[in-house]
Protein backbone atom coordinates (compact mmCIF):
# COMPACT_ATOMS: atom_id res chain seq x y z
CA UNK A 1 0.00 0.00 0.00
CA UNK A 2 3.06 2.16 0.74
CA UNK A 3 4.27 1.68 -2.44
CA UNK A 4 1.16 2.42 -4.66
CA UNK A 5 0.43 5.49 -2.64
CA UNK A 6 4.49 6.84 -2.66
CA UNK A 7 3.54 6.25 -6.94
CA UNK A 8 0.32 8.23 -6.48
CA UNK A 9 1.79 11.30 -5.19
CA UNK A 10 4.56 11.25 -7.34
CA UNK A 11 2.33 11.01 -10.57
CA UNK A 12 -0.29 13.73 -9.02
CA UNK A 13 2.71 16.06 -8.17
CA UNK A 14 4.40 15.40 -11.36
CA UNK A 15 1.25 16.53 -13.15
CA UNK A 16 1.12 19.29 -15.25
CA UNK A 17 -1.98 20.75 -13.55
CA UNK A 18 -0.34 20.56 -10.33
CA UNK A 19 2.91 22.19 -10.91
CA UNK A 20 0.92 25.16 -13.06
CA UNK A 21 -1.67 25.07 -9.79
CA UNK A 22 1.20 24.92 -7.42
CA UNK A 23 3.07 27.75 -8.99
CA UNK A 24 -0.44 29.77 -8.87
CA UNK A 25 -1.12 29.66 -5.62
CA UNK A 26 2.30 30.23 -4.40
CA UNK A 27 2.75 33.29 -6.56
CA UNK A 28 -0.98 34.82 -6.13
CA UNK A 29 -0.33 36.43 -2.43
CA UNK A 30 2.70 37.97 -4.00
CA UNK A 31 0.78 40.06 -6.16
CA UNK A 32 -0.31 41.71 -2.41
CA UNK A 33 2.73 43.35 -2.45
CA UNK A 34 2.47 45.22 -5.25
CA UNK A 35 -1.67 46.56 -4.91
CA UNK A 36 -2.16 49.53 -4.59
CA UNK A 37 -5.55 49.15 -3.53
CA UNK A 38 -5.83 46.63 -1.37
CA UNK A 39 -8.04 48.03 0.72
CA UNK A 40 -11.03 47.18 -1.77
CA UNK A 41 -10.67 44.04 -0.60
CA UNK A 42 -10.21 45.05 3.42
CA UNK A 43 -11.49 48.59 4.14
CA UNK A 44 -9.85 48.53 7.36
CA UNK A 45 -6.49 48.40 6.09
CA UNK A 46 -3.54 45.32 5.98
CA UNK A 47 -0.79 46.11 8.71
CA UNK A 48 0.72 42.91 9.35
CA UNK A 49 1.81 40.40 7.41
CA UNK A 50 -0.15 37.51 9.40
CA UNK A 51 -3.25 39.42 7.45
CA UNK A 52 -2.34 38.16 3.75
CA UNK A 53 -3.02 34.41 4.18
CA UNK A 54 -6.68 35.47 4.54
CA UNK A 55 -6.57 37.84 1.83
CA UNK A 56 -5.43 35.24 0.00
CA UNK A 57 -7.47 32.15 1.10
CA UNK A 58 -10.61 34.39 0.62
CA UNK A 59 -10.21 34.63 -3.07
CA UNK A 60 -8.25 31.47 -3.81
CA UNK A 61 -10.26 28.55 -1.63
CA UNK A 62 -13.77 29.92 -3.32
CA UNK A 63 -12.54 29.96 -6.57
CA UNK A 64 -9.15 28.77 -8.20
CA UNK A 65 -8.28 25.96 -5.75
CA UNK A 66 -11.44 24.16 -6.05
CA UNK A 67 -10.75 24.15 -9.81
CA UNK A 68 -7.12 23.34 -9.78
CA UNK A 69 -8.31 20.52 -7.06
CA UNK A 70 -11.38 19.35 -9.47
CA UNK A 71 -8.73 19.16 -12.62
CA UNK A 72 -5.71 17.52 -10.96
CA UNK A 73 -7.65 15.13 -9.06
CA UNK A 74 -9.90 14.14 -11.82
CA UNK A 75 -6.49 13.37 -13.83
CA UNK A 76 -5.60 10.77 -11.25
CA UNK A 77 -8.11 8.54 -13.25
CA UNK A 78 -8.81 10.22 -16.39
CA UNK A 79 -4.87 10.49 -17.37
CA UNK A 80 -4.12 6.93 -16.80
CA UNK A 81 -6.89 6.02 -18.79
CA UNK A 82 -5.68 8.21 -21.84
CA UNK A 83 -2.23 7.01 -21.43
CA UNK A 84 -3.58 3.38 -21.01
CA UNK A 85 -1.44 3.04 -17.90
CA UNK A 86 -3.95 2.12 -15.22
CA UNK A 87 -5.22 -1.41 -17.41
CA UNK A 88 -1.90 -2.44 -17.00
CA UNK A 89 -1.59 -1.47 -13.73
CA UNK A 90 -4.87 -3.60 -12.47
CA UNK A 91 -4.03 -6.78 -14.26
CA UNK A 92 -1.12 -7.25 -12.21
CA UNK A 93 -1.48 -9.02 -8.74
CA UNK A 94 -2.60 -5.93 -7.03
CA UNK A 95 -5.97 -5.23 -4.94
CA UNK A 96 -8.33 -2.72 -6.73
CA UNK A 97 -9.19 -1.53 -3.23
CA UNK A 98 -5.90 -0.57 -2.72
CA UNK A 99 -5.38 1.05 -6.32
CA UNK A 100 -8.43 3.61 -5.86
CA UNK A 101 -7.82 3.97 -2.01
CA UNK A 102 -4.11 4.93 -2.54
CA UNK A 103 -5.45 7.47 -5.23
CA UNK A 104 -8.22 9.03 -2.75
CA UNK A 105 -5.79 9.28 -0.29
CA UNK A 106 -3.44 11.33 -2.38
CA UNK A 107 -6.63 13.18 -3.94
CA UNK A 108 -7.54 14.03 -0.36
CA UNK A 109 -4.44 15.75 0.87
CA UNK A 110 -3.67 17.66 -2.34
CA UNK A 111 -5.91 20.81 -1.14
CA UNK A 112 -3.96 20.94 2.12
CA UNK A 113 -0.86 21.20 -0.29
CA UNK A 114 -2.16 23.86 -2.20
CA UNK A 115 -3.70 25.96 0.69
CA UNK A 116 -0.03 25.09 2.37
CA UNK A 117 1.42 27.03 -0.73
CA UNK A 118 -0.99 29.74 -0.55
CA UNK A 119 -0.39 30.25 2.80
CA UNK A 120 3.75 29.98 2.55
CA UNK A 121 3.32 32.79 -0.70
CA UNK A 122 0.94 35.23 1.50
CA UNK A 123 3.92 34.84 4.58
CA UNK A 124 6.38 35.84 1.64
CA UNK A 125 4.50 38.38 0.49
CA UNK A 126 3.93 39.62 4.04
CA UNK A 127 7.69 40.17 4.94
CA UNK A 128 7.52 43.98 4.41
CA UNK A 129 4.33 44.35 6.71
CA UNK A 130 6.35 42.46 9.65
CA UNK A 131 5.18 40.01 11.54
CA UNK A 132 5.33 41.58 15.50
CA UNK A 133 2.67 42.11 17.86
CA UNK A 134 -0.70 44.29 16.26
CA UNK A 135 -3.84 46.04 16.88
CA UNK A 136 -6.23 44.07 14.75
CA UNK A 137 -7.07 40.90 13.66
CA UNK A 138 -5.64 37.75 11.22
CA UNK A 139 -8.89 37.98 9.17
CA UNK A 140 -9.13 33.86 10.26
CA UNK A 141 -9.50 34.51 13.83
CA UNK A 142 -12.53 36.08 16.35
CA UNK A 143 -13.06 39.64 15.22
CA UNK A 144 -11.45 38.47 11.40
CA UNK A 145 -9.66 41.48 10.56
CA UNK A 146 -10.62 43.68 13.36
CA UNK A 147 -10.09 42.14 15.79
CA UNK A 148 -11.31 41.91 19.19
CA UNK A 149 -9.58 44.96 20.99
CA UNK A 150 -6.42 43.92 22.71
CA UNK A 151 -3.12 43.35 20.85
CA UNK A 152 -2.48 40.14 19.24
CA UNK A 153 0.77 38.39 19.73
CA UNK A 154 3.17 36.97 16.58
CA UNK A 155 2.26 33.46 18.14
CA UNK A 156 -1.83 34.11 18.63
CA UNK A 157 -1.45 35.39 14.85
CA UNK A 158 0.52 32.02 13.42
CA UNK A 159 -1.81 29.96 15.96
CA UNK A 160 -5.38 31.71 13.97
CA UNK A 161 -2.98 31.12 10.79
CA UNK A 162 -2.62 27.77 11.41
CA UNK A 163 -5.77 26.87 12.10
CA UNK A 164 -7.41 28.60 9.41
CA UNK A 165 -5.40 26.77 6.59
CA UNK A 166 -5.80 23.50 8.00
CA UNK A 167 -9.98 24.45 8.03
CA UNK A 168 -9.70 25.40 4.44
CA UNK A 169 -7.77 22.16 3.75
CA UNK A 170 -10.93 20.22 5.25
CA UNK A 171 -13.95 22.02 3.90
CA UNK A 172 -12.10 21.16 0.10
CA UNK A 173 -11.56 17.40 0.73
CA UNK A 174 -15.37 16.64 -0.05
CA UNK A 175 -14.37 18.38 -3.27
CA UNK A 176 -11.14 16.22 -3.73
CA UNK A 177 -13.77 13.29 -3.14
CA UNK A 178 -16.11 14.58 -5.66
CA UNK A 179 -13.58 14.93 -8.19
CA UNK A 180 -12.36 11.20 -8.01
CA UNK A 181 -15.94 9.74 -7.96
CA UNK A 182 -16.47 11.97 -11.34
CA UNK A 183 -13.25 10.36 -12.68
CA UNK A 184 -14.61 7.33 -12.43
CA UNK A 185 -17.80 8.00 -13.64
CA UNK A 186 -16.33 9.63 -16.98
CA UNK A 187 -12.97 8.17 -17.10
CA UNK A 188 -11.99 11.17 -18.66
CA UNK A 189 -10.75 14.26 -17.06
CA UNK A 190 -12.30 17.10 -18.99
CA UNK A 191 -15.80 15.39 -18.52
CA UNK A 192 -14.55 15.15 -14.35
CA UNK A 193 -13.41 18.28 -13.78
CA UNK A 194 -16.54 20.07 -15.39
CA UNK A 195 -18.97 17.55 -13.85
CA UNK A 196 -17.25 18.63 -10.10
CA UNK A 197 -17.41 22.35 -11.11
CA UNK A 198 -20.77 22.09 -12.57
CA UNK A 199 -22.15 20.14 -9.34
CA UNK A 200 -20.76 22.97 -6.77
CA UNK A 201 -22.33 25.43 -9.21
CA UNK A 202 -25.89 23.86 -8.83
CA UNK A 203 -25.16 23.53 -5.03
CA UNK A 204 -24.46 27.01 -5.01
CA UNK A 205 -27.93 27.57 -6.56
CA UNK A 206 -30.04 26.04 -3.93
CA UNK A 207 -29.66 29.37 -1.76
CA UNK A 208 -32.58 30.03 -2.67
CA UNK A 209 -33.92 27.13 -1.26
CA UNK A 210 -35.32 26.83 2.70
CA UNK A 211 -32.85 27.28 5.40
CA UNK A 212 -33.09 23.69 6.40
CA UNK A 213 -32.41 22.55 2.74
CA UNK A 214 -29.34 24.38 3.15
CA UNK A 215 -27.79 23.49 6.32
CA UNK A 216 -27.14 20.40 4.62
CA UNK A 217 -25.59 21.81 1.20
CA UNK A 218 -21.57 21.54 0.65
CA UNK A 219 -21.32 24.99 -0.60
CA UNK A 220 -23.18 26.55 2.35
CA UNK A 221 -20.30 24.91 4.48
CA UNK A 222 -17.20 26.38 2.31
CA UNK A 223 -16.18 29.20 4.61
CA UNK A 224 -15.90 26.65 7.64
CA UNK A 225 -11.96 28.16 7.81
CA UNK A 226 -13.07 31.92 9.00
CA UNK A 227 -15.73 30.50 10.70
CA UNK A 228 -15.36 30.69 14.58
CA UNK A 229 -17.30 29.12 17.60
CA UNK A 230 -18.92 25.53 17.73
CA UNK A 231 -17.71 23.80 14.28
CA UNK A 232 -18.98 20.39 15.01
CA UNK A 233 -21.86 20.60 12.53
CA UNK A 234 -19.97 21.86 9.13
CA UNK A 235 -17.38 19.68 10.25
CA UNK A 236 -19.45 16.48 10.47
CA UNK A 237 -21.29 17.39 7.23
CA UNK A 238 -18.04 18.07 4.99
CA UNK A 239 -16.78 14.14 6.15
CA UNK A 240 -19.83 12.68 5.75
CA UNK A 241 -19.76 13.96 2.16
CA UNK A 242 -16.38 13.72 1.82
CA UNK A 243 -17.14 9.80 3.14
CA UNK A 244 -19.73 9.69 1.19
CA UNK A 245 -18.53 10.57 -2.49
CA UNK A 246 -14.74 8.64 -1.60
CA UNK A 247 -17.08 5.37 -0.56
CA UNK A 248 -19.21 5.17 -3.97
CA UNK A 249 -15.78 6.09 -6.02
CA UNK A 250 -14.33 2.73 -4.39
CA UNK A 251 -17.44 0.94 -5.12
CA UNK A 252 -17.70 2.11 -8.56
CA UNK A 253 -14.03 2.00 -9.64
CA UNK A 254 -13.87 -2.00 -8.33
CA UNK A 255 -17.21 -2.80 -10.26
CA UNK A 256 -16.08 -1.27 -13.67
CA UNK A 257 -14.61 -2.28 -16.79
CA UNK A 258 -11.59 0.01 -17.50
Amino acid sequence: MLSLLSLEFRKMLGARSARLALLVTFLLPLVWAFAPRLTVLVPVGIVSGWQLPAVSLGIAVQTLIPLFVAVTVAELIGAEVAQGTLAPLLLRPVDRTRVIGSKLIAGLTYPFILVASTVLGSLLAGIPLGFGPFSAGTGLGPGLFVGTGPELGSAAAALQVLRGGFLAGVMLMPVAALALLCGVLYVNTAAAALATIAALSVMRLLVVFPEAVQRVVLTNHLNLYVQQGNLTESVVLLLIYTLGFGLTAVFLFENRDL
